[in-house]
């Protein structure tokens, strides 16, 4: 089977956080641990232009998650090996037995995928919905999102029909780990 990404469309998604909520209340995450964020980045302010005060502001919304990658930062920062590339599709996943919640990969990944879990003192992350995958459901996230910002499939389709920008303002250099990641940038995330 093929590696699996993400295509993040940032001029549709208007920040409602649906994909970050409904991907919390699947996997029941406490506060403070979530699989998929959704960010605002904000810059400008305003000028005076004679007596009238004119907005000069960028804003726009980011969701992401894990980034299933090439490369993955987290995997060899593991003591324990528990952290996993999937052959079958690229996923990368965690295998609770193994984890001792070191939290070695929160410090190796840059995007923030790694969460250690209170409630298991174990490390945990996006599988891609794998037991909603393994039904034929798309992951929840994609299946939220409102705008349809939010895609899902073999990474190299996505790249056909989406190009292959796979960072913007703001992120770390895909080079870094290579996301399995695709975005279609916000106008101001240039």
């Amino acid at each position: 089977m093929a590696q699996m990404g993400f295509f993040i469309d940032q001029s549709r998604c208007s920040g409602c956080k649906a994909c970050s909520v409904a991907c919390k209340d699947k996997n029941d995450l406490d506060v403070g641990v979530n699989f998929r964020r959704v960010y605002s980045y904000e810059e400008g302010g305003y000028s005076q232009q004679g007596s009238a005060i004119v907005p000069e502001l960028k804003s726009y919304y980011f969701s992401i998650s894990c980034n299933h990658c090439a490369s993955p930062a987290c995997l060899p920062s593991c003591p324990t090996k528990s952290i996993t590339k999937r052959e079958k599709d690229g996923v990368v996943v965690v295998d609770q037995d193994k984890c001792i919640g070191s939290r070695f990969c929160i410090e190796a990944c840059p995007y923030g995928g790694p969460q250690f879990d209170k409630k298991i003192f174990k490390m945990a992350k996006c599988d891609t919905c794998l037991d909603l995958r393994d039904q034929g459901e798309e992951p929840v996230c994609v299946a939220t999102c409102l705008q349809r910002a939010i895609e899902f499939g073999p990474i190299d389709e996505l790249r056909k029909k989406y190009g292959t920008v796979s960072e913007v303002k703001g992120m770390p250099k895909s080079s870094i780990t290579g996301p399995n990641l695709l975005i279609r940038p916000h106008r101001h995330a240039l």
